[in-house]
């Protein structure tokens, strides 16, 4: 999954050096990958790091995750517990809603959206009170977070360049090599994007015309839901340093050390 997902390896090698990266190529395609994961992931990475005495660099465009470590998310990898499922059968939503209610604040409406999701944040939760020693312990380290920003004209430019990039690179061929090694065709559906309009394609559920016009509509909407992820980050106390992407190499590149020696 190189192509589709965006792991731009070539970026990683500037004037003859070679620059290390972690958490690429960790699993095998089609592995069903969470923020639990990643956290114990990242926490392994960030220690590895900085007992050698360098600087971490957290680089993602998927705001969730980035903010999983930036806020320290509270996660377990909570088992399915059927017995307790069983005992929660006796309540109605309110009663189950008012029980969450108790062990955390209902910022997030996704939780109880539906019964299913309800039963499993409290399921969770549960589990918290059971095993807290199941969560990540996160390193509570000093921060800058730094967003790149384009003109949103440019920022569709972009994105059609670099579609177009990935069709004529291969990525066709990358998700048909896929399904022909055994990835269900069901997990690269929910993948969503590339995975999920090419397998679509590649299906005959589509044209290739189509294919294209609704793959660029869908990444143009992703990148408006990045912003907006952004922009809540930052009402909700995280500052973001915004570097204009339009500026040189070089001047991005001394905003961005200027900003690591302020934060030192």
């Amino acid at each position: 999954m190189d192509i589709g997902s965006g792991k731009d390896l070539d970026d990683y090698h500037i004037h003859d050096t070679d620059i290390p990266y972690h958490l690429i190529d960790i699993h095998d395609a089609g592995y069903e990958y969470n923020v639990y994961q990643f956290q114990n992931d990242y926490i392994r990475a960030y220690n590895d790091i900085v007992s050698r005495g360098r600087q971490p660099i957290l680089c993602g465009g998927t705001g969730m995750y980035i903010e999983a470590v930036v806020k320290g998310y509270q996660l377990a990898d909570a088992p399915v517990d059927p017995d307790f499922r069983r005992r929660m059968e006796a309540y109605t939503d309110e009663e189950l809603t008012a029980r969450l209610a108790g062990y955390i604040k209902l910022h997030n409406h996704t939780d109880t959206e539906s019964r299913d999701r309800l039963l499993r944040a409290l399921e969770i939760q549960e589990y918290h009170r059971r095993y807290p020693e199941a969560y990540p312990h996160m390193p509570d380290v000093q921060h800058t977070v730094i967003g790149v920003s384009f003109p949103r004209a440019m920022v569709i430019e972009r994105i059609g360049v670099r579609l177009r990039q990935r069709l004529e690179n291969g990525m066709i061929d990358e998700v048909k090599s896929l399904l022909d090694n055994g990835v269900p065709e069901d997990r690269l559906l929910r993948y969503g994007l590339e995975y999920r309009h090419v397998t679509q394609y590649l299906r005959g559920q589509c044209s290739y015309d189509d294919m294209y016009r609704d793959l660029y509509t869908d990444i143009r909407r992703f990148a408006k839901r990045q912003m907006t992820w952004f922009r809540r980050m930052e009402r909700q106390g995280i500052s973001i340093h915004w570097i204009d992407g339009t500026q040189s190499l070089d001047t991005k590149v001394c905003q961005i050390l200027s900003l690591f020696q302020e934060g030192d």
